[in-house]
């Protein structure tokens, strides 16, 4: 059978590393150090390499070169108890065939193992310059997560389309912008649009630019978010949301690698990369005929599936941790984040947070608001979820009759509080008051997302953009 080389300086792991292989019949030796490794490896000539990331005095990272140097074309099995974007990125970067996450599953181990070995030939060895670290950042230990991070380290050094699946608030964007600064394009820019965000008239003069007289009012040509991105990436949220014609203009400039601006039949080249993301289901869409499926096939190269926050929740107390550790930095003279009391974060765990990472985001930095600085607890948190209210119209008629009476108290303070004013303008007053209420509700509904909570209020994006800026509410 095969020669395994397990490097880890814990000795349980070890242990039952070599047990659990053993038993398949393969030669297992163990190494607690780099240096030890290294030795092994010219004694040994291993087969594959399972290697642990944090040991003593080197990185087990750094040391993959010279490995691969004495062992040339072996897999290198990277693991780790401090998974993240930057390791993920760091191990594929420099050749690893796998990366994994302790605690082990053993059934993985030993079809990880398996496929190394089968494969042993294909493996790359990889670029010896770590990227730039970056500018948005991921955080989660689940394995979704992990399978996420795997997936933009293998995609960011190349220039595939991406597709980015997943429900509202996942983080996508997040994701495109972590393939971006991983990749070879991360010193050019970075152009991120929401498409659903955009009146459908403008949507091709916003992507592909105008020339001088194509709408009234124009006084000069303007490049397109396509040409502001040239060199770079353009990040294509809410993808599924593209009208028809523009999804033609789309697919042409994927497969041209020029635009033509509104008004003008002049081709311009762009060096762009796309990545695209929707919270749509673009398969049901392609059988509806709303969307067209040579785009679809050109943009969905290399797709990446977001996990819902139901489906990671062991990383919900470390994304509360750096959502307040960053709520907290962000504030005037930044001091230690505060403590999350056991309560503050079990009634995290039990909320099923429909609106995924982004409305745990803003939860967390509403506790800590309310907080004041002090450990947050279950009572900070936002409180009459609309999703709490009983279903059916009792629910409905019941809350209504609290409001009314609330007007009618309100109305009765308001009188005495403005009577003397030459214009008291109760019905101002009060239609502002409610509808910044409301306004806030749906935000928090929709775990912050402008186009998601317009639908809710039936109005378009804009007038709600208009609205909250009027209330002085920032989202």
């Amino acid at each position: 059978m095969s020669r395994i080389l397990i490097v880890d300086d814990e000795p349980a792991i070890g242990w039952s590393l070599r047990e659990l292989l053993s038993d398949g019949g393969h030669t297992v030796e163990l190494a607690a150090s780099v240096d030890a490794a290294l030795d092994a490896c010219r004694r040994l000539g291993p087969d594959t390499i399972l290697l642990d990331v944090r040991l003593p005095g080197r990185d087990g990272l750094s040391a993959i070169p010279d490995l691969r140097a004495l062992a040339p074309g072996v897999p290198v099995i990277v693991m780790t108890a401090f998974g993240d974007l930057d390791t993920a990125v760091r191990a594929v970067h420099a050749g690893a065939f796998d990366y994994l996450v302790k605690p082990f599953d053993l059934e993985r181990i030993t079809e990880v193992v398996d496929r190394a070995l089968a494969e042993r030939t294909g493996t790359q060895s990889g670029a010896a310059a770590q990227p730039a670290a970056p500018s948005a950042r991921l955080v989660g230990l689940a394995p979704p997560m992990q399978e996420v991070f795997k997936q933009i380290a293998l995609v960011a050094a190349t220039d595939l389309p991406v597709l980015i699946e997943g429900e509202t608030g996942t983080g996508k964007e997040l994701a495109a912008r972590a393939i971006h600064d991983h990749g070879g394009r991360r010193e050019r820019p970075f152009v991120a649009t929401n498409l659903a965000a955009l009146a459908p008239g403008i949507v091709e003069s916003e992507l592909f630019g105008h020339v001088r007289g194509a709408f009234t009012g124009a006084t000069a040509d303007r490049p397109g978010l396509f040409e502001l991105a040239d060199g770079g990436t353009i990040f294509l949220d809410e993808i599924g949301d593209a009208p028809a014609d523009v999804q033609v203009k789309i697919l042409r400039t994927l497969e041209s690698a020029e635009v033509t601006r509104v008004g003008s039949v002049v081709p311009r080249p762009v060096d762009v990369r796309v990545i695209a993301a929707t919270n749509r289901d673009l398969a049901a869409a392609l059988r509806a005929g709303r969307f067209r499926e040579d785009l679809y096939h050109r943009l969905r190269v290399f797709p990446i599936a977001m996990p819902a926050l139901a489906d990671r929740h062991e990383d919900i107390e470390p994304l509360a941790r750096h959502f307040l550790a960053r709520h907290v930095a962000r504030q005037a003279g930044a001091a230690v984040p505060p403590a999350l009391s056991a309560e503050f974060l079990a009634a995290l765990r039990d909320r099923d947070w429909p609106g995924n990472v982004r409305e745990l985001k803003h939860a967390v930095e509403y506790a800590a608001v309310v907080a004041r600085g002090g450990t947050l607890r279950p009572d900070h948190l936002p409180q009459g979820r609309w999703a709490d209210v009983p279903s059916g119209g009792a629910g409905v008629d019941a809350a209504g009759a609290a409001v009314g009476s609330a007007v009618k108290e309100w109305a009765a303070a308001a009188r005495l509080a403005f009577a003397g004013l030459e214009e008291p303008d109760l019905h101002h007053r009060a239609v502002q008051l409610v509808e910044a209420t409301l306004l806030r509700e749906a935000l928090a509904h929709a775990g912050g997302n402008r186009t998601a909570a317009a639908k809710l209020l039936g109005l378009d994006r804009a007038t709600l953009r208009t609205k909250l800026k009027a209330l002085g509410i920032d989202d």
